[in-house]
């Protein structure tokens, strides 16, 4: 079966989808209800409101809710208002409750109110104290629907408890365990109920939990906590040490893609956008990007400013170099920008070593500059003969470059340290800066060494 060539098919001959007994279009058909749910969900993604809903009408009931659970949240309140409301209810039910609630957590009041009365009540009142929780904390995205044990169990009751409910709970390798009051006390490895003795107690064979995470704490740092300990499950305990959820490596590796996204957009000067591109409105999108575009072209704009005042400074030859100092200097933040910004997000760079960071970059910027200014003297020199214009540019860069290293490698370190993504520290507005303050410096010590 070739998936585009089923996928074109159907799309060809939807005004016969009704008829399904067209020989051009039941086989096509049938070889499209044999594809992947998340397959079927990324080609509705591209159809339009009418196909989508001949579609997803005509899949078969157990096929619609997997295909269901894989359409984005715009797809999933457009399908819901094609179905009546026991089906309704039905695709809610068969989402997990951590689906619920990201579901639930992009959906206006009104739509909240009134897809949370489809839920059983049970469901309701998990969904509702997960969405409590802040946004991209440990809270909001842990996963609740999991199997733990107490500490006084035997292997022969946890046994049996497993084989009971696990149809309904996440079951994972490894199995928290709590006292009676709901705290954590530690977890045991699924291995071990095969190990042990039926009569041998939890307790006397689990291990300790040596880290928790907190409920409040956001997902760059729990991921950054995984990765330094190289967890690929970790419990979430509130203030009392009470067992909620845990985060499971699926989620980790969903955090990981999302800060990746972000930090893209935010390296751009973009907000991060948190549907997918065709689904945001194309007024967000202008207001996003004008905005920040027209504080970098009224910031840009002193540039004009700065070489008026210093017109006569740049009149002759030294006009010429303006390009290459700048785009120097651009490069040399990016480089150092892009270093402290992955070692931040790593982990590798913090409060312990920001100093030393920061000295190690301040000496590569003075190493990088005295090469970089000898080759622009002898660029320059052998280029115009001037010798008191080749000192100019040569001076000039060497400055431009360790600004460039210390402001790209500060200002990271910065606003990671204010509780800002240090990120925002990199592209267009790091670029602009440079641009704007290397040609003052190059002016500035042009006129200095020319006296005019």
């Amino acid at each position: 079966m070739d998936p585009k060539k089923t996928f074109d098919t159907i799309k060809e001959h939807l005004d016969k989808l009704d008829h399904i007994d067209y020989p051009e279009i039941l086989e096509a058909w049938k070889d499209f209800l044999e594809y992947h749910p998340a397959d079927i969900a990324h080609f509705l993604s591209h159809c339009d409101s009418e196909s989508i809903k001949k579609i997803f009408l005509r899949l078969p009931e157990e096929l619609k809710t997997k295909v269901f659970q894989g359409l984005s949240t715009k797809l999933k309140i457009y399908c819901l208002s094609l179905l009546d409301d026991s089906q309704r209810s039905i695709l809610l039910r068969n989402l997990s409750i951590d689906e619920l609630t990201d579901f639930f957590d992009e959906l206006s009041e009104d739509e909240l109110k009134k897809y949370l009365n489809m839920l059983h009540k049970k469901d309701r009142e998990q969904v509702i104290s997960l969405l409590k929780f802040a946004p991209e904390s440990a809270g909001s995205i842990m996963h609740t629907n999991v199997i733990t044990l107490m500490e006084n169990f035997t292997v022969e009751k946890s046994i049996y408890i497993l084989q009971k409910i696990q149809p309904r709970r996440e079951l994972h390798e490894k199995i928290f365990v709590t006292n009676q009051n709901g705290e954590l006390v530690g977890y045991i490895w699924l291995a071990d109920l095969v190990l042990k003795t039926p009569k041998a107690r939890v307790n006397s064979f689990m291990r300790e939990a040596e880290i928790a995470i907190p409920v409040d704490q956001g997902q760059r740092e729990i991921a950054q906590v995984m990765k330094h300990y190289s967890l690929m499950i970790a419990p979430v305990v509130n203030m009392q040490g009470d067992f909620l959820g845990i985060i499971s490596s699926d989620t980790l590796v969903e955090i990981i893609e999302q800060e990746a996204s972000e930090d893209i957009y935010r390296i751009s000067a973009v907000t991060p956008i948190k549907r997918n591109y065709f689904e945001t409105p194309f007024i967000k999108l202008f207001s996003q990007r004008s905005s920040i575009l027209v504080f970098l072209f009224l910031l840009q704009s002193i540039s004009s400013i700065i070489l008026q005042a210093y017109e006569k400074t740049l009149a002759g030859f030294l006009g010429f170099f303006i390009t290459m100092l700048i785009s120097t200097g651009g490069n040399v933040s990016s480089q150092t920008s892009a270093l402290a910004i992955q070692g931040i997000a790593t982990g590798e760079i913090d409060q312990r070593n920001n100093a030393l960071f920061i000295r190690r970059e301040f000496l590569m910027a003075f190493a990088l500059g005295l090469v970089l200014a000898s080759l622009s003297f002898a660029r320059t020199y052998i280029g115009h003969g001037d010798i008191g214009g080749s000192m100019a540019v040569s001076l000039s860069l060497l400055m431009i470059v360790l600004f460039s290293v210390s402001l790209g490698s500060t200002m990271p370190v910065f606003l990671n340290k204010i509780g800002i993504d240090p990120a925002h520290a990199a592209g267009p507005i790091l670029a602009t800066l440079i641009d704007v303050i290397g040609l003052f410096i190059y002016c500035f010590i042009s006129k200095m060494i020319f006296g005019y």
